[in-house]
């Protein structure tokens, strides 16, 4: 195999703000890219300074290991991953770059998209939502204007959220969800949580700290609409966790370490009656294509990314009213990848 790589930093259409301030208007993000004879497959890894990642890091062990990748004999996806996880064990950003590449790799071998290799079937796919970032409410009033759509999630953790969410559900017909990303007290959750009920909102994501089982446990006792783990399940061995806790979990591709290890805790998650909703870290239309591969198998899917940059890097995704259709095409389906020049966004129907 050959192995490249290139670092990029991706425009927000606005700046965008979570709970503790954190506000950015790009979106650093990793671009490797797997070839094997004329076939290439594409993986991104979104760098997220909460996880403590850098795109300057995993370039720094990309250079340390591309002998090894590239030496390796590639045959599976399940393989390569697991070759992986061995070489670069505290990377799991960069494995899920590296994984998402060889599956896009392995259904262009097989001359297959990814959502029929694993045997769905492309129906029963759940709407995508479109993040409001945390913004005054004028600007986010705006936002839900200058972008019609069937589904918002909402970012809070600020002292204003029931006031945020009364005036953004009386403005639009359109379903609200909720990610707090573990800005709420228990006291705060139960005190929202059944506000946020009676404004109908669909689901909460993480409304507690990662590690507040005791506080999710009382929030589990009152709450009628789904509570979703986001920070408290990273990785495979965290959804045994969640059960009894959580009502689902939102796997991320990249904090998971790939696609290999997002289809075993799917079927984990089943056997333990969790509901499963598939998430973003703000990537383009390379990492939203493998979130879109999972549609059949989600119950909710937050597969915005390319909704919220101001540019793009591929064609092969098309949204429509919250609906996302791949383009059909083996792997993941993209087409026209070009990082030597980053192509104006595509255009993108709010019809």
């Amino acid at each position: 195999m050959q192995l490249n790589y290139r670092s990029l930093e991706l425009p927000f259409e606005y700046p965008f703000t979570i709970s503790g301030g954190r506000t950015k208007t790009h979106q650093p993000t990793l671009i490797v890219a797997l070839s094997l004879g004329n076939l290439t497959g594409w993986g991104e890894a979104p760098a997220i300074t909460y996880y403590q990642v850098t795109t300057e890091d995993m370039i720094g062990v990309l250079q340390d290991k591309k002998s090894m990748i590239e030496k390796f004999a590639f045959t599976t996806p399940e393989r390569f991953w697991h070759f992986l996880h061995h070489l670069i064990p505290e990377h799991p950003f960069l494995i899920a770059a590296l994984d998402m590449a060889g599956w896009d790799l392995f259904g262009k071998m097989r001359r297959l998209p990814l959502f029929e290799y694993w045997k769905t079937n492309w129906e029963n796919t759940p709407l995508t939502d479109y993040t409001i970032g945390i913004d005054t409410i004028e600007s986010m009033l705006k936002k839900i204007q200058a972008n019609p759509w069937p589904i918002y999630k909402v970012k809070l953790g600020t002292e204003h959220d029931l006031e945020i969410m009364k005036k953004l559900t009386d403005s639009t017909n359109s379903r609200f969800r909720v990610d707090a990303n573990a800005g709420w007290s228990t006291e705060e959750a139960l005190r929202i949580i059944p506000a946020l009920t009676e404004m109908g909102v669909e689901l909460v994501e993480q409304p507690l700290a990662k590690d507040n089982w005791e506080g999710m446990q009382e929030l589990m006792a009152i709450s009628t609409i789904p509570l979703l783990a986001d920070e408290s399940c990273v990785a495979e061995k965290d959804v045994e966790k969640c059960a009894g806790f959580f009502h689902g979990i939102n796997i991320k591709l990249t904090k998971c370490s790939g696609i290999t290890p997002a289809l075993r805790m799917i079927a984990t998650a089943r056997k333990l009656n969790l509901k499963v909703m598939m998430g973003s870290m703000n990537e383009s239309s390379i990492g939203s294509a493998a979130i879109a591969h999972f549609l059949p198998q989600l119950d909710f899917v937050d597969a915005d990314g390319p909704l919220l940059l101001s540019r793009d890097l591929a064609d092969g995704l098309s949204y429509r009213q919250g609906k996302i259709e791949l383009s059909g095409l083996p792997g993941l389906g993209l087409q026209q990848v070009d990082l030597r020049t980053i192509p104006s966004k595509k255009t993108i129907s709010h019809e």
